[in-house]
C-alpha cells in the first residue's frame, strides 16, 4: 500500500469536494464459488482501496464531512481464523497504516446510519455493483434494491472521479509495473504460439506469467484465433498455420493497478501478405491516434481520426469506397471498427466504470454519440495531464454483421460488399497500448512491446 499520508491526503481532498453529511464506503466481501467456504479470489472495491488502502474483506468506512471523523468498520479475526489463515494484524493496527485512528465493529454501522437519517443528515453512497452490498444498503437505508442506482449520490460520484481521473506520480509507477508485467505476458504468448497448440494452453501460460511476477489477471483473458468476436473468452480452438491470434490481456499488480494490452500475431512464423496489409492499416491508425494525443483534444476527436485513417486504408484495399470523411460521419466504418478507441485505466481496467461511463468518459460539452460503433466509445472527453488511457483501434470481419448490413443495403455507397464477402473467415486485428497524458503530449507506459510486423516475426524466428 501507499503511505498513510497519501490516503489521508486523498480523504482530505474528498472533503473539499463534497458537501455535508456522511460519505459511506463499502468494501467487498468474500464471494462463494460453489459454496460459502470455497471462495473466488478476493478483490477489494477500488474506491475503498483508493481512499482507505486496506485489502481485506468485510470492511466499510464512513467519513463525517461535518465533524471530520473517519471510521473503519470491521471485526478482528477469531482463534479459529488464526488456525486456518495464520495470525493477522488487528483492525486498529491495519487502520493506523492508512492514517485512521478510529475503528468500530461491523455490527455498529447500521445504528450509526439510522441515527444520521433520523437527524436528517445526507448519507452519500456510490452505486453498488455486488449484490451483497446492494442488500446491505437496501436494508440499512430503506431503499429498494432496484432504486439504489438512481439514489446513489451524484455529488459523491463526481467528487471521486475528480480525484481518481488524475494519476499521481506514485500511481504512475504502479501503472508502469502493471503494463510491463502485461508486456511480459504478451511476449511469452507471441513466442509460445505455434500450429498444433491449443488456445487454452497459451491462456494458461500467460496467466502463469502474471502470477510468477507477483500479480494476477486484471480481467479475463481474451485469446483466440476468432478475433472477430471482440470479447472472446472461449479458448478451445487448436491453432493452425495461417491463423492470426488476437490476445487481449493484462496484469494487475499486488496493489491492484491494471495493465491492458492487445497484440495480434501469427500462429506460425510469418504473417501472410493479406494479413500484413490489413495489419498495417490498423497499425497506421494507432500511430496516428498516438501522435495526436495531447491536452485539450477530445478523445472523441482522436477516435474519429483513427476511424478515418482506417477508412482510408480500407478504401485503398477496395473494401470501402467514397469520401472517408463522409463515410465516418455516416458511421459506415463501424462495420469493420464497431467499438471505441479506448478507455480510462487505473485501479480498474475500465477505470471507475462502476461509477457510470458517462460520468467518467464524458462532460457537459462532450456527449456520447448514439451512432452504432461510436456509441461504444467509453472515453470521449477532453484530455488532461494525468489521465491514463488505452489506445486500441481494430479491424474485424464479422460474418453476421456483413450479412445483416448487406441484406439492408446499408451504406452501399461506402462499403464494397462483394469484397467483404471474401473476408468472412479473416477474423480480426486489434493493437492496444497504454499511455499517460502529459503536459505536452503522451508517455507510453511499460516496457516496449513488439508491435511492427518485423518485430513480431523476429520474435517468432
Amino acid at each position: 500500500m501507499f503511505s498513510a499520508a497519501t490516503y489521508s491526503q486523498r480523504r482530505n481532498q474528498l472533503r473539499k469536494n463534497l458537501a455535508s453529511g456522511l460519505a459511506l464506503f463499502l468494501g467487498n466481501d468474500e464471494v462463494g464459488m460453489n459454496y460459502a467456504a470455497n471462495t473466488y479470489h478476493f478483490r477489494q472495491d477500488s474506491n475503498f482501496l483508493y481512499f482507505f488502502g486496506l485489502d481485506k474483506p468485510g470492511l466499510a468506512a464512513v467519513i463525517d464531512l461535518d465533524e471530520g471523523g473517519e471510521t473503519i468498520f470491521g471485526d478482528d479475526i477469531s482463534l479459529d481464523d488464526v488456525v486456518w489463515m495464520g495470525p493477522q494484524p488487528t483492525l486498529s493496527e491495519q487502520s493506523a497504516r492508512v492514517g485512521i485512528r478510529q475503528t468500530a465493529p461491523s455490527a455498529s454501522l447500521p445504528a450509526l446510519l439510522k441515527k444520521a437519517m433520523e437527524a436528517g443528515r445526507t448519507i452519500h453512497f456510490l452505486p453498488p455493483y455486488r449484490y451483497a452490498n446492494k442488500f446491505k444498503l437496501s436494508e440499512w437505508l430503506d431503499i429498494p434494491v432496484a432504486a439504489l442506482e438512481s439514489k446513489a449520490s451524484t455529488d459523491f460520484i463526481k467528487a471521486v472521479i475528480a480525484q481518481r481521473a488524475y494519476k499521481s506520480a506514485e500511481e504512475v509507477v504502479e501503472l508502469h509495473k502493471a503494463v510491463s508485467m502485461s508486456a511480459a505476458m504478451h511476449t511469452t504468448a507471441i513466442k509460445s504460439a505455434a500450429p498444433g497448440k491449443a488456445e487454452f494452453t497459451l491462456a494458461g501460460i500467460v496467466h502463469g506469467v502474471a502470477l510468477s511476477l507477483g500479480g494476477d489477471l486484471a480481467y479475463p483473458i481474451i485469446l483466440s484465433k476468432d478475433g472477430q468476436t471482440l470479447h472472446n473468452h472461449y479458448h478451445g480452438n487448436i491453432l493452425e498455420d495461417g491463423d492470426l491470434v488476437l490476445g487481449d490481456f493484462g496484469a494487475e499488480t499486488p496493489m491492484h493497478y491494471a495493465g491492458d494490452l492487445t497484440r495480434t500475431f501469427p500462429a506460425g512464423k510469418k504473417f501472410s501478405v493479406l494479413q500484413k496489409e490489413v495489419y498495417n492499416i490498423v497499425l497506421n491508425a494507432q500511430m496516428a491516434a498516438l501522435n495526436a494525443l495531447k491536452p485539450g483534444v477530445t478523445y472523441k476527436e482522436i477516435h474519429l481520426l483513427a476511424a478515418k485513417k482506417m477508412t482510408e486504408g480500407l478504401n485503398e484495399f477496395e473494401l470501402m469506397k467514397g469520401d472517408p470523411d463522409e463515410a465516418v460521419a455516416a458511421g459506415a466504418h463501424a462495420m469493420f471498427f464497431p467499438h471505441g478507441l479506448g478507455h480510462m485505466l487505473g485501479l480498474d481496467v475500465h477505470d471507475m466504470e462502476d461509477l457510470g461511463e458517462d460520468f467518467v468518459g464524458y462532460s457537459e460539452t462532450v456527449k456520447r454519440s448514439d451512432q452504432f460503433g461510436t456509441a461504444y466509445l467509453r472515453l470521449g472527453r477532453e484530455l488532461e495531464p494525468g489521465f491514463v488511457l488505452t489506445v486500441e483501434p481494430g479491424l474485424y470481419f464479422i460474418p453476421e454483421l456483413i450479412d445483416m448490413w448487406r441484406s439492408e443495403a446499408k451504406f452501399k455507397d461506402f462499403i464494397n460488399y462483394d469484397k467483404a464477402e471474401k473476408f468472412k473467415q479473416f477474423g480480426g486485428i486489434r493493437i492496444e497500448d497504454n499511455v499517460l497524458i502529459t503536459e505536452n503530449g503522451y508517455e507510453l507506459l511499460g516496457k516496449p512491446l513488439a508491435k511492427t510486423i518485423a518485430e513480431i516475426e523476429a520474435m517468432k524466428s
